[in-house]
């Protein structure tokens, strides 16, 4: 490695490559993963968390024992490229990583983009949320010309927002599964953009969050096409698929599974009204979808 300012990927899924890729365009990138990835750059976990400025593209479920058992802070700079909500604890991540990293060296990474795209330079607009405008102002000059950048200090609103998407793209992919037409898709994914400012006004968020590119951008994105593994899960589920069976052929996470558990967790605890997330987990519990209809056209 040489004296450079060094920048490494931790996670060689098909965002972490697509990040790697991106990145790659400006300066060395190295990359890791649990399994050996034939990249340009691919080393071992040890040479990466060396590095001074880190990606982290690890499944949000993972993330913990990941950071128990692997990382020492050495005064890095963090970009986080997950998003969900830790279903085991209802945790956010930036609730997640305060136990392991200081605020002012930490930020998220929110907005609409699909990793294929990214891998093929089409352009792209992305959020780099931190309390530390210095930090973006490090972060912000690694990312090439194809990908605009924009600072946001309102974590928790991207987390929400990052997170909550996921979940409605399952629901608008069981809308789509059962044939409901573009009306009724229309109409559930701006009644889910209002279920989500709910949801991350309660925690804190701002309402600008959720009418930008972490909010409404990654949501419509996500919500309505089938390179979205959340939307894909829908569609499995109104076809009558299993759970296991979707994600078997699935091949990847989708992270809207397990984060509609979270929600549901959290909404209850706190009493917040969700129920088109709320409907989500129940018909990934095996509850028909066109009962899910009929119960959300009734409330």
């Amino acid at each position: 490695m040489s004296n450079k300012i060094s920048v490494g990927v931790i996670g060689a899924g098909k965002w972490g490559q697509a990040l790697h890729f991106a990145l790659s365009q400006k300066q060395e990138v190295y990359i890791t993963s649990r399994t050996p990835k034939d990249i340009k750059n691919f080393t071992n976990l040890e040479t990466v968390l060396n590095c001074e400025y880190l990606i982290i593209a690890i499944p949000v479920q993972e993330i913990r024992a990941w950071l128990e058992k692997n990382f020492v802070f050495k005064n890095q700079k963090i970009l986080v490229a997950s998003k969900g909500i830790e279903a085991s604890s209802g945790k956010f991540l930036n609730e997640i990583y305060a136990e392991f990293v200081p605020e002012e060296n930490i930020g998220f990474i929110s907005g609409p983009s699909f990793a294929i795209e990214v891998m093929q330079s089409l352009p792209a607009a992305i959020v780099l949320n931190s309390k530390s405008k210095k930090f973006y102002d490090e972060f912000k000059v690694f990312f090439p010309s194809f990908l605009k950048t924009y600072y946001s200090e309102d974590v928790i609103g991207a987390e929400v927002a990052g997170a909550y998407k996921n979940v409605l793209a399952i629901a608008s992919g069981i809308c789509e599964g059962l044939k409901l037409g573009n009306n009724a898709k229309a109409s559930l994914i701006s009644r889910g953009l209002v279920e989500m400012e709910r949801f991350g006004e309660y925690f804190g968020s701002q309402k600008d969050t959720f009418i930008g590119l972490s909010g409404a951008g990654d949501l419509f994105l996500t919500a309505s096409s089938t390179m979205s593994r959340n939307f894909r899960v829908g569609i499995g589920l109104a076809q009558n698929k299993s759970l296991e069976q979707i994600l078997e052929e699935l091949g990847e996470v989708a992270e809207g599974v397990k984060t509609s558990e979270a929600i549901h967790q959290l909404s209850q605890m706190h009493n917040i009204y969700t129920p088109i997330a709320n409907e989500v987990k129940l018909v990934l519990e095996g509850k028909d979808p066109k009962h899910s209809l009929q119960d959300l056209l009734k409330t």
